[in-house]
């Protein structure tokens, strides 16, 4: 078979690129690509990168295993127009478990045939994976198939510059609703079995911040298998992003190279946030609160399918800043192209919507318009736009896998590198997000809450468990530094543990008008306990064992 870049680049009734988009090419008043800047160097007519499947060709067009990006395009919006068409004519019916593993095919030559239109490309092949299941996971989230034809065929599909490590291409269409991802062999074999399990997930919890799987397909040609992906678009085109992290959890080699901070949008790494964002993010209690719970159980249903080596894609919108950066003549062009763009319309697929959030503005957002982003501040007080989801979930704990994190581990401490068992992973994915990343916006604390004579009080919780009112003086210059010294020598303060609370005194040692004598108690609370007993202007208050146990 011929290979596919010798054939036009555009199909019938497919335009051009808008000029406008973030594509890796641009498109010349002829409609004939040029390529970008950095593309533009060959040596010998070859390509002069090469990452992974991924290359350029010595016309400046990206291509995928030797296929170029236009034709790769033109054989997806192809098929997928042809196996959602043949779908709706099938009556739907319940989910069987033998739905999983169904593989349908479909050639389409060039000159046509009796179920395909002609075409400008080579001839090619299109397999649809799990039709029937994958129509229930976009009936699940609220996407009608007129509705997904319309997004991913009606216009040329959008390349993206950004690859993955792995070379992964990746489209947008145009209405910013889908994700197409060229995908490995071994993703799409993983993708496959862990299909039946990703459909009981969806139907207990289809808010999650995993990706939204919308169809798998593939593409033969040329003699070769591109598998794709289609999925949920976490970064609208219509937000600007001023910032963007890939966050593991680990610290090992977690950090952008200077290549990738050369990017106009660098992703940057864990090491990256703890230095660019050492206070971390803060959410609303509630906002921070339904995020956590969302990404626990997610790392929970990750940790079941033994998937490790994730990550939180992490976009940060700054409305501040956004409001106060000029317009460049480019800014406006993508300005015009995206007001046409309306908000994402499958359900589930924002960043709010994912965490069962609601948008709770008050002194956080002053705006009605979130974009779907979850509000927060930074600690400077600005105001956030945050866009995340749990990406890269197509790896599973391998026996090479546990190979290579027994190498690193001997080189490197073995919990900090990212490769590592699921259950392991998982709890240091939660516990740096919940602990590192995001916090609760701290509560400012209430005048009412004070004593005229100068004691303030504030709730704290015993060894029991049980919450109490704990009193305390507020001293000051000489008094003050001697509580403080002597708080430093006694053995029942945990210094530098603010979790940790000093101890409380047993009840029947708490005589009224007596000072406490047991040096293992805090001295702030024993001194305050003896003001009070003695004071003559708070008259009549006891601490009786009832009132300490509610």
């Amino acid at each position: 078979m011929a290979s596919a870049s010798s054939q036009p680049s555009l199909a019938v009734g497919f335009s051009s690129f808008d000029p406008g988009a973030p594509s890796c090419t641009a498109s010349s008043a002829s409609g004939i690509k040029s390529p970008v800047a950095s593309e533009v160097a060959y040596a010998s007519g070859k390509p002069i990168k090469k990452t992974g499947h991924r290359g350029v060709d010595s016309s400046g067009e990206t291509t995928y295993k030797k296929t170029t990006s236009s034709a790769l395009k033109g054989a997806i919006q192809l098929g997928i127009t042809y196996t959602v068409g043949s779908l709706s004519t099938k009556p739907e019916r319940d989910v069987l478990m033998q739905d999983f593993y169904v593989v349908e095919s479909i050639f389409f030559p060039s000159e046509g045939g009796d179920l395909t239109p002609a075409h400008h490309y080579n001839d090619f092949r299109f397999k649809t994976y799990a039709p029937a299941a994958f129509r229930y996971f976009r009936e699940l989230f609220g996407i009608p198939p007129d509705d997904y034809l319309c997004s991913l065929c009606s216009e040329p599909l959008i390349e993206l510059c950004s690859s993955g490590a792995s070379g992964s291409l990746f489209y947008v269409s145009s209405d910013d609703e889908f994700i197409i991802k060229t995908l490995q062999h071994k993703e799409a074999e993983f993708l496959q079995k862990l299909l039946p399990g990703y459909y009981l997930n969806l139907n207990q919890n289809p808010r999650t911040l995993l990706p939204k799987f919308y169809g798998l397909y593939c593409v033969q040609a040329g003699g070769k298998n591109i598998r794709i992906v289609v999925m949920n678009n976490l970064l609208p085109r219509s937000v600007k992003m001023h910032i963007k992290y890939d966050l593991k959890g680990s610290t090992y080699k977690r950090q952008a190279s200077q290549k990738e901070r050369e990017k106009p949008l660098p992703t940057f790494k864990d090491l990256d946030f703890l230095q660019d964002i050492p206070d971390g993010l803060f959410l609303d209690a509630d906002m921070y609160n339904a995020l956590c719970k969302t990404v626990q159980r997610d790392c929970l249903v990750l940790q079941s399918f033994k998937i490790m080596d994730y990550s939180l894609l992490l976009s940060i919108h700054n409305i501040d800043h956004a409001q106060g950066e000029p317009l460049s003549s480019d800014t406006l062009q993508v300005s015009v192209d995206t007001q046409r763009l309306a908000p994402q319309k499958a359900l589930y697929s924002t960043a709010m919507e994912s965490i069962q959030g609601e948008a709770r503005l008050g002194d956080t957002m002053e705006t009605d318009d979130h974009m779907g982003g979850i509000p927060a501040q930074n600690s400077k007080g600005e105001r956030l736009l945050l866009y995340i989801g749990i990406i890269d979930i197509l790896q599973s704990y391998t026996f090479l896998k546990k190979l290579e994190h027994s190498w690193k581990a001997v080189v490197h401490d073995g919990d900090t590198v990212s490769v590592h068992r699921p259950g392991f992973y998982a709890e240091r994915f939660q516990r740096f997000m919940c602990n590192a990343v995001f916090k609760k916006i701290p509560l400012k604390p209430s005048p009412s809450k004070k004593f005229r004579s100068g004691l303030s009080f504030s709730p704290q919780t015993g060894s029991s468990g049980n919450s109490c009112i704990t009193y305390q003086p507020l001293v000051s210059g000489e008094h003050k530094s001697q509580v403080i010294t002597k708080v430093q020598v006694e053995p029942g303060v945990h210094l530098g543990r603010p979790d940790v609370l000093p101890q409380n005194p047993p009840l029947e040692e708490i005589s009224e008008g007596s000072p406490i004598t047991d040096h293992s108690f805090s001295p702030v609370v024993g001194k305050t306990l003896h003001m009070l007993t003695t004071s003559t202007t708070l008259e009549k208050l006891e601490c009786t064992e009832s009132e300490f146990t509610h």
